[in-house]
């Protein structure tokens, strides 16, 4: 029988990614996110696919949003701004914009 290693490579990373996919998701819940947010379509802020899209390839989109995350910002994706929400440690803010940007 013959072992297709792409294949077998590409569903044990599925595998893998998918608790932390789910992980990430349980952050954007805990933290409020998908109050305004979804994953592929606009609510009160923009679809996260929509996010992923217009900073695709823009090296420093994981910190600038990250920082948006925390002190909040507006005029980018109309008039209703997005509030700060401070009390999201760095490091989950990080983390949750690197789970958008993966969209």
């Amino acid at each position: 029988m013959k072992v297709r290693t792409p294949l077998a490579l590409l569903a044990a990373g599925a595998l893998l990614a998918a608790p932390a996919a789910r992980a990430d998701e349980a952050m954007a819940k805990k933290y409020n996110c998908l109050a305004c947010h979804a994953a592929d379509k606009k609510l009160v802020g923009p679809a996260y696919k929509d996010v992923a899209k217009k900073y695709k390839g823009q090296a420093d989109a994981v910190a600038k949003l990250a920082d948006k995350v925390k002190k909040g910002g507006s005029g980018v994706w109309g008039p209703v701004p997005m509030p700060p929400n401070a009390a999201v440690p760095d490091a989950d803010a990080k983390k949750l914009v690197e789970w958008i940007l993966a969209m």
